[in-house]
């Protein structure tokens, strides 16, 4: 079976629409729940407006259907600035390797950038297809770290970490 392949198109005005989909108590049970509308339209302008990274909506390549959202921004970690990532996949379209293929195009994108060598991503250690798509585009497991995600929520995280340069 031929693999579905996936593109990325940087995120619009239009893709609201998409962040409250994947606001669902199911798509953020790793990440301290949904968000308010106001935390949301905070995030959908920051996701629109990233001067140092991109997000994107991540679409089908054959049909342009959206399945779910990806990007890379800029933090300091460790006392370094680097490129972090995140994902999600809307529920109907999970178990079919698109987060991962999505995860190899966005360490492209990052690469492309410049700027920083190191590509890293952070989920919980508790949530297994994330930590899985981070082991399927190439990342390394550096190990657990707690990691503030949402101002004031921890978790324990794995870290996981791509080399651009590599």
């Amino acid at each position: 079976m031929d693999e579905e392949q996936v593109e990325l198109r940087p995120w619009s005005d239009g893709d609201l629409w998409l962040l409250k989909r994947l606001n669902s108590p199911e798509m953020t049970e790793h990440l301290g729940g949904p968000e308010s509308e106001e935390r949301l339209a905070a995030r959908h302008r920051r996701y629109a407006g990233l001067e140092r990274g991109c997000m994107y909506r991540v679409e089908l390549a054959a049909g342009g259907e959206t399945v779910g959202s990806i990007g890379y921004w800029e933090r300091e970690w460790r006392g370094e600035p680097v490129w972090e990532t995140g994902w999600g996949v809307l529920p109907e379209f999970q178990g079919r390797g698109l987060a991962a293929r999505a995860a190899r195009a966005v360490v492209e994108a990052a690469r492309a950038a410049g700027r920083h060598r190191y590509l890293h991503a952070f989920p919980s250690v508790d949530h297994h297809a994330s930590n899985s798509v981070c082991r399927k585009a190439g990342f390394t497991l550096l190990g657990e770290a707690e990691f503030e995600y949402r101002k004031g929520h921890w978790i324990t995280s794995n870290d996981w970490r791509f080399d651009l340069q590599g």
